[in-house]
């Protein structure tokens, strides 16, 4: 039964990984998430802070991308 709470996790670190509206904000935001995900999920194999570390780093990542994403659709938006 601990898929259910590392689903609910990774749903959240989705979510949180969007706010914010600076590069900064919202790669921070999903390195606060990716580290609370991945302690959560390391906890869960007696890790959580590899698990914080790996998921930091992800989550800094998705943040990026994330943020590379919506300035590329601003971007394209005043174009049109």
């Amino acid at each position: 039964m601990k898929l259910i709470p590392v689903t609910i996790l990774i749903t959240l670190v989705i979510a949180l990984a969007g706010c914010g509206t600076t590069t900064a904000s919202r790669t921070t935001s999903g390195a606060a998430a990716g580290a609370a995900t991945g302690a959560a999920i390391g906890s869960l194999s007696a890790n959580a802070g590899k698990g914080a570390a790996i998921g930091a780093a992800a989550g800094a990542l998705g943040g990026y991308v994330h943020d590379q994403n919506e300035k590329s659709k601003e971007r394209n938006e005043r174009r049109y």
